[in-house]
């Protein structure tokens, strides 16, 4: 049995990672700002849960969970999360992601951890040049986000030169579910047919991207966890497969009867009317590397995904 600290746990992936932890017996160290409904439903299942509230930039906070507790592994998933949230607010963005990182980086070092993995993004690469992209893809972000992202992978390759930690990136793209908490294709699509409201998306009709359901970045995650050694620091994490948004609202109007959704075609951008950002181009993520060295196996294309949230 493990000792797996995981931050950003009441998030909607760091909460998944606790439960799948905890259902195989590790024991799990839940850190956050707060406690999400998600996070106490599993908390309320697991005794090896223990949830600790504390916040990521104070260094002292962190220092006291490793010296009371040190972890065998961190799995990092303490963020501000998305393009919109890191526009609007950069400098907390870099607080949280950057100085955060740090701040754990300093502790494993101090206390013993050897590994973290490390939820990044595919927002790391910036636009993508092809339709389909492997991790050998330059790494050129344009927003607060993806930036601070890979910040922490270099910060990462840093202290395993100067202090022989590993760090390990997963760079998931898109990922949805049930319960995603904020407002995103293919769940408002999903929700707006259930719920038997018309909705219409304004933009991106022809905008291709992979998107990755939930459990697949659970099971990417416990794999990266469990990697006796890992001969790579970074993986591609997603479904391996671009689909259009017009694509997925076809399926999603196939799925439900009666379901009114349209999808204009203006490019896609990050946020609504109220406030966007242009989105830049994207595609499929290469898998290969995940699936040949962690045996990583994504359960769920687009239209099974879709249908996971059907009653």
């Amino acid at each position: 049995m493990a000792h797996i600290l995981v931050t950003g746990a009441a998030g909607f992936v760091g909460a998944a990672v606790v439960g799948a932890l905890a259902a195989r017996g590790d024991r799990v160290t839940a850190f956050d700002i707060a406690v999400s409904p998600g996070l106490r439903k599993v908390a309320g299942q697991y005794e090896n849960v223990r949830l600790v509230i504390g916040e990521i930039t104070e260094c002292p906070t962190v220092m006291a969970l490793f010296h009371e507790d040190p972890p065998d592994c961190v799995f990092h998933a303490a963020a501000i999360v998305g393009v919109i949230a890191s526009v609007r607010a950069p400098i907390r963005t870099f607080e949280v992601n950057v100085q955060g990182s740090i701040n754990l980086l300093e502790a494993m070092r101090l206390f013993g951890t050897r590994r973290m993995v490390h939820m990044s993004s595919e927002e790391t690469y910036g636009p993508f040049k092809s339709a389909m992209i492997d991790e050998d893809h330059p790494q050129n972000p344009l927003h607060p986000y993806g930036v601070s992202k890979l910040a922490v992978e270099h910060l990462g390759r840093g202290y395993k030169e100067r202090h022989g930690l590993e760090v390990i990136h997963l760079r998931a793209i898109w990922v949805y579910g049930p319960d995603l908490p904020r407002v995103r294709v293919p769940n408002s699509f999903i929700d707006a047919a259930l719920a038997g409201r018309p909705f219409h998306q304004p933009f991106g009709a022809d905008f291709i991207c992979d998107h990755t359901y939930v459990d697949d970045v659970v099971d990417a995650a416990v794999l990266a966890i469990d990697k006796a050694a890992h001969p790579y620091d970074a993986y591609n994490v997603g479904s391996g497969q671009g689909v259009s948004l017009l694509q997925i609202a076809d399926m999603v109007g196939e799925m439900v009867p009666g379901a009114q959704l349209s999808v204009g075609n203006a490019p896609y951008r990050h946020g609504d009317e109220s406030f966007s950002v242009d989105c830049v181009r994207k595609g499929a993520l290469d898998i290969s590397r995940a699936r040949e060295v962690l045996g990583y196996k994504p359960k769920f294309d687009i239209r099974r995904g879709l249908a996971a949230f059907l009653p």
